[in-house]
């Protein structure tokens, strides 16, 4: 992953504008600079990565260490949780500790955490360590987004968000293709060992290029610490909430019930907080900015159709095709692969055409490559999808780098650490509402299908008995002696093919409700403003 991504920091650095301090590049300053950019990038590629190799290998852990297919979710949930607790929080803590001193000891123990996951015995245990692995590794997504907003010039911030897009929409399509490989071929343990080389790397790049600093105590004192409770509060209630009411049947579970008011009462109390203390944990007014507010909220319909999609293609590849984790993996691999290829060229797009213009098209396509999978069938799989996923990662490639730069203009280095944290907050929550939406809508709509063809399917119908009789021959034929056992089976295989087409038709509808957020996105982004800077290419 290193060399990689050594190698697209050389390609985005040729197609930075060249108007900008000349001497940048060769004064030890710049490249302790870029140093500092593509190591703290790969810390939150990393980061990323583990929400989606760990779901492409959750079976094979589950059995494991002895949890059970509803318990097993916890694996998951207890690391995400971790994960949107602490993202709010890293720019202040930053302050505190010194971003240098706070992002080498959470890479640390994030790696060291991660063999701890390895090393699990038993449920209880991986969800303890998976909750400090995505505590830690949580701090590694904003911090590499901070860093980028204060340390790079502006006319330098789009390749520096080009590299941060590797993470976050690269790593999440990459994930379940590593993931997959790993553990068909080696274990699961070494989803988690595989993230020592690269952070070692990381380590060392961070320690080398990080200028030291005095940590700030004080601010603790000073500390919205009555911010942070209720926010703790309320976000890990919503995404557990999130992440078990479908298992739970959402309202109809009195724990589902409780988190559900736990989180209203907490994010309630946590947004009147921030907008009346007079220090602030996340400074909340910056969604009243124009460009910041749309560009969060398109940022967040990506999160949401970003994750639910590559949430909801392994399960209708397991589900409906029986791909095993290595053939859902090589599947999405075509909305990853393609985009190491584009991302880099985002840059010089920025600097020829409008902003917005590469926005909307890249929300365009991406929309349109769930719009081509509305019409499944049995025979639907990997082949079907190729040029979907590749439509898929073009518009993803397009869309993440300059709407993050748009949103980002103009945000004040004070401001640097609550634009970050609100920023990457709000695409994961995305994440977490998307794929528990999708999950319902999938649900519900495979009740309604199965309904419908049920209903068209009638004992007293003559192409129906037809179809039993033919059913009942092959199993008689098949090695099923008794007439009426082989008639049993074959009403069982109408129903399995009715629950089957029902199941397809579900999904076809759950990719058009993904189109229809990209659509909504599309049209958030049509109410951002031009940044001339952002096509000037040296005007800061």
């Amino acid at each position: 992953m290193t060399a990689l991504d050594a190698s697209h920091l050389d390609r985005l650095v040729k197609a930075a504008p060249q108007t900008a301090t000349p001497t940048q590049a060769q004064a030890p300053g710049g490249v302790r600079m870029w140093i500092a950019v593509l190591g703290a990038t790969l810390g939150a590629f990393m980061a990323v990565l583990d929400i989606q190799i760990v779901n492409a290998s959750l079976p094979d852990i589950q059995g494991a260490i002895g949890a059970g297919i509803d318990d097993g979710g916890w694996i998951s949930t207890s690391y995400l949780v971790g994960e949107i607790v602490v993202i709010p929080l890293s720019g202040w803590l930053a302050r505190v500790f010194s971003i240098r001193r706070y992002l080498l000891v959470n890479a640390t123990l994030f790696l060291a955490f991660s063999i701890g996951c390895a090393l699990a015995q038993n449920l209880p245990q991986m969800i303890a360590l998976r909750a400090i692995q995505g505590f830690t590794g949580g701090v590694l997504i904003p911090t590499a987004f901070t860093i980028i907003l204060t340390t790079l010039p502006k006319a330098k911030q789009p390749i520096g968000l080009a590299l941060f897009a590797i993470s976050a929409t690269f790593a999440p399509a990459i994930g379940p293709t590593i993931g997959g490989y790993l553990t068909e071929n080696f274990g699961w343990q070494y989803i988690f060992y595989v993230n020592l080389v690269p952070g070692a790397v990381m380590i060392a790049m961070l320690w080398f290029s990080l200028e030291k600093s005095p940590m700030n105590l004080g601010l603790l004192r000073q500390g919205d610490w009555l911010g942070i409770v209720t926010m703790a509060i309320g976000l890990s209630a919503l995404q557990t909430a999130l992440e078990e009411g479908n298992k739970d049947d959402w309202f109809g579970s009195p724990f589902i019930v409780k988190l559900a008011v736990a989180a209203v009462i907490g994010l309630t109390a946590f947004i009147g907080i921030e907008l009346t203390t007079a220090r602030p944990l996340l400074n909340l007014r910056l969604l009243a900015r124009r460009n910041f507010g749309f560009g969060t909220v398109a940022n967040f319909l990506l999160g949401m159709s970003l994750y639910g999609s590559v949430f909801i293609l392994p399960l209708y590849l397991a589900r409906i095709q029986g791909y095993n984790s290595e053939q859902i993996g090589m599947v999405l691999a075509w909305t990853g692969i393609p985009q190491l290829a584009l991302i880099p060229l985002v840059p010089r797009l920025m600097k020829r055409f409008d902003v917005r213009f590469i926005i909307a098209v890249g929300f365009a396509l991406f929309a349109v490559s769930n719009f081509m999978n509305v019409h499944m069938s049995v025979d639907y799989a990997g082949d079907q999808l190729f040029w979907p996923n590749i439509v898929r990662a073009i518009g993803q490639a397009l869309a993440f780098t300059p709407l993050s730069a748009i949103a980002s203009a103009g945000i004040e280095k004070e401001n640097a650490g609550s634009a970050s944290s609100l920023f990457n907050m709000m695409r994961n929550l995305g994440g977490a509402m998307g794929i528990a939406a999708l999950q319902t809508f999938q649900t519900k709509r495979e009740q309604y299908h199965s309904n419908v063809l049920s209903q068209s399917v009638s004992v007293f119908s003559e192409a129906t008995r037809v179809r039993i009789d033919q059913l009942t021959q092959y199993f008689l034929t098949h090695g099923v002696s008794d007439p009426a056992t082989a008639a049993a089976k074959a009403l069982v295989a109408i129903g399995g093919r009715i629950q089957q087409q029902a199941n397809i038709m579900a999904f076809s509808d759950t990719f058009f409700l993904l189109g229809i957020a990209l659509v909504v996105a599309l049209i958030a982004t049509l109410l951002l403003k031009k940044v001339d800077h952002l096509q000037a290419g040296g005007g800061h």
